[in-house]
């Protein structure tokens, strides 16, 4: 539902250092909830190690604390931290500190709304397991909007249908089974990788679904997580909890190359934005991760 009132958020500056990465028409990111970064080199995920052999990565990316879903989720998508966007709890439906700023739209700026109002011609698409998603995003400015319901499979091959039917300019597509497993059975547990190597195989399904879309050439595709964990749990302040894993790959990104900065989540959606060349508003925080762009000749 549209809101009249635009507050605070509408100024905008210019993404920083303006480069845009030349040629991209697509960003497909895909979202692993409860991926540790201590978890990477040790799990058995060809499909991923291929998209960092060919692109940039790293597994020292640090969440916004708490180390929970909604909190991280939101700052991946939105590009600021907890005390701007509001949501500051693991379940969070609504921001529990007044959200700095609101759009056009009704909600925290996230990058659907940058693709609304800057690329109106844009599609978007979102695609989730874990129905804590949909309470994050203006909803009603995004063209496809599919809830799984925990059925992972079904995600990925929702996502992949939309992606060669549509070919939308962003898709994000959230998998939940992995952070399942950890909170059942355990983090750093014989299950904990298996169920990461199915989820691997989901990433194969997606990235053959842009192939097979014929848009390859012009896309980019990213690999984040909201958080890691210990024992059953997360949420608290240890490395393991906090520090995740980032792939990215595709069009205008190095080839093999770990990124050195440091990275904290609401950087994801600046980076997006700068991709797309987009403008970003003044409640944001994030810093687009300068050094994963190839030089542009």
């Amino acid at each position: 539902m549209k809101k009249g009132l635009t507050l605070l958020c509408l100024g905008l500056v210019l993404c920083a250092c303006g480069r845009q990465t030349s040629g991209v028409k697509h960003i497909v990111v895909i979202g692993c909830d409860g991926f540790g970064a201590y978890a990477y080199h040790k799990a058995e995920m060809p499909n991923l190690k291929r998209l960092a052999a060919d692109g940039a990565w790293s597994v020292k990316v640090r969440t916004v604390l708490p180390s929970s879903s909604a909190v991280n989720w939101a700052s991946i998508l939105l590009g600021a931290g907890p005390t701007l966007h509001g949501y500051t709890e693991w379940n969070s439906r609504v921001p529990e500190i007044p959200s700095a700023a609101i759009s056009q739209y009704g909600k925290f700026p996230s990058i659907y709304t940058l693709l609304k109002e800057q690329l109106p011609q844009s599609k978007t698409a979102v695609v989730y397991s874990w129905d804590g998603i949909e309470f994050l995003l203006e909803t009603d400015i995004i063209d496809f909007v599919i809830p799984t319901h925990a059925d992972e499979d079904l995600a990925a091959d929702t996502a992949a249908i939309i992606i060669k039917r549509e070919k939308p300019t962003f898709t994000f597509i959230h998998f939940d089974d992995v952070d399942h497993v950890g909170h059942h059975i355990g983090h750093d547990t014989p299950e904990y990788y298996a169920a990461l190597t199915q989820f691997d195989a989901r990433i194969g399904r997606v990235v053959q679904a842009v192939k097979d879309a014929g848009i390859e050439s012009e896309t980019v595709i990213m690999l984040v997580s909201d958080h890691g964990g210990v024992g059953k749990g997360h949420g608290e302040k240890s490395l393991l909890e906090v520090e995740t894993p980032f792939v990215i790959s595709g069009a205008g990104i190095k080839k093999g190359h770990e990124i050195e900065g440091v990275v904290i989540d609401y950087d994801f959606a600046a980076t997006m934005a700068q991709i797309f060349n987009l403008q970003t508003p003044q409640a944001w925080r994030g810093k687009a991760i300068e050094e994963v762009f190839a030089t542009n000749k």
